[in-house]
């Protein structure tokens, strides 16, 4: 089953898609955590909001997340000191710390019923301690409350653990559909652009006075630029049964490290992640399945899914005013794979931002924040990327011949004169779809793990029949 484990214990609510043109105070476009809960908080600041969302709320990257809400982001804290200083370091814990608080309060406020749960937080490594240990001394100069240890509760050995206590973990669509009862919400809307106070779908416009791109990745090219500062990353999760009950929540550092957290009576473990577009062969899902039988010999699979996370040049996430020029509009972005408490962060800070209220966290969020000379190496290496698979179109060819396609993969071949992506499924039918991306016109790549076509520039994705998975695209491929 290629569906996230939070489908099974959520109920599901739907709603209309929009018939009609609108006014409205606040435009919320993304129906995800962050877009859920700016509206929440908007809404209870008196404000009248709409949330439009292009599919079913949660079906996003939020419905695919492994849920953990913590302030312990992977290594990042050496990082952020090293690059803007213990100031800056400070404040972004601070913001992700809080962010855990907000949601435990909202849980209890609302009486959700989402299996929240308090749960210690790690990050470890098997092969080298070094890396562990600079992190340790990076959190304590922040004061941040944490140990070391060699010894913990995963069924291999490491050579170091650092330990953030008292993180959290729950569900994060049964989080999100109880919060959406009360809100205005239409799905099946897709916005096609925006124009000053104007937000237009396919069938209507909404006046507003606010906007907030809260979807994933902002499409709107320009003046944002944010095609150019950030790319994304692929990670796929493994849901099995018959393993051990974790009391903590665990993520490695090493390449190929894997993450693991318990829910209900299953444990996810993921791994085998890559830059979107940049995994041909690879089978991350059997890999997982693998490594679960290594660890826990009776382990049995349940269903597998995967993810897509926005990855910024700084590894700090956009949060603010869109751009100068967009005064009225803003964004939430780039979350890394820590979109739990960003969400709730991104949610705080556009809240304020809007009601013109005091925010400690605002300006290190900010996209028009400066950056360093080691963010500027990030983004000139990030570019060549990108202009190096814009070039790919005009001579890269897989197989001459669509009967040179093994069943259930797709290839690049010539057809009719033109390139094309053929797959052909287990039956034999093929399918036939260009291979340009119809965002800013790159070779999209094949994806083995979810049957999909990725582009390796900005992260747009398409499944074997051409239909639009991932923005920033916002429209399915063309036929050949």
């Amino acid at each position: 089953m290629v569906e996230s484990l939070w489908y099974s214990f959520s109920n599901t609510k739907q709603y209309s898609e929009l018939q009609e043109n609108l006014i409205t105070d606040v435009t919320v476009i993304g129906g995800g955590m962050a877009g859920i809960l700016t509206a929440f908080f908007l809404q209870n600041s008196g404000l009248k909001t709409v949330v439009l969302e292009a599919n079913r709320i949660g079906s996003g990257q939020s419905g695919k997340s492994s849920a953990k809400i913590t302030a312990q982001h992977g290594a990042i804290y050496n990082t952020i000191i090293n690059d803007f200083g213990l100031e800056t370091a400070h404040k972004y814990f601070q913001a992700q710390n809080q962010a855990i608080s907000m949601f435990e309060n909202i849980i209890l406020q609302q009486k959700i019923q989402c299996n929240f749960k308090r749960a210690p937080a790690y990050i470890y490594s098997t092969t080298n301690s070094e890396k562990i240990a600079d992190e340790y001394k990076a959190v304590e100069k922040l004061h941040i409350p944490c140990f070391c240890t060699d010894n913990i509760e995963l069924p291999f050995q490491i050579k170091q653990a650092l330990c953030f206590e008292n993180q959290a973990q729950f569900n994060p669509l049964a989080f999100l559909h109880h919060l959406s009862d009360n809100l205005e919400i239409y799905e099946n809307t897709n916005v096609i652009n925006i124009e000053n106070n104007k937000v237009y779908t396919e069938n209507n416009s909404i006046e507003t006075k606010y906007i907030v791109f809260a979807c994933h990745y902002p499409f709107i090219n320009f003046p944002g630029y944010y095609f150019m500062r950030m790319y994304q990353y692929r990670s796929y999760i493994c849901a099995v049964k018959n393993t051990q009950t974790l009391n903590g929540m665990y993520i490695g550092i090493d390449t190929n490290g894997l993450s693991f957290r318990n829910a209900e009576d299953f444990t996810l473990i993921g791994g085998f992640g890559h830059r979107t577009g940049e995994n041909e062969c690879t089978n991350s899902y059997f890999n997982l399945q693998k490594a679960a039988k290594q660890f826990w010999k009776d382990s049995q699979p349940y269903c597998q899914w995967s993810a897509q996370d926005c990855m910024t040049i700084d590894s700090i996430p956009y949060i603010g005013q869109f751009s100068n020029s967009h005064p009225n509009v803003y964004v939430a972005t780039g979350f890394g794979k820590w979109g739990m408490t960003s969400s709730m962060v991104s949610a705080s800070i556009i809240n304020d931002l809007i009601l013109e209220k005091a925010n400690d966290f605002k300006d290190i969020f900010s996209p028009q924040r400066s950056i360093s000379v080691k963010t500027t190496k990030v983004f000139i290496k990030n570019s060549i990327h990108n202009v190096k698979n814009i070039s790919i179109p005009n001579f890269s060819i897989d197989f001459n011949s669509i009967d040179d396609i093994p069943t259930e993969e797709g290839k690049i071949i010539e057809y009719n004169n033109k390139k094309a992506g053929i797959y052909k499924d287990k039956d034999g039918n093929i399918f036939i779809v260009s291979t340009k991306c119809p965002h800013m016109g790159c070779q999209l790549k094949w994806n083995h793990n979810d049957k999909s076509w990725d582009c390796p520039c900005h992260g747009s994705r398409f499944n074997y029949e051409g239909k639009l998975i991932d923005n920033p695209a916002q429209e399915n491929l063309k036929n050949v």
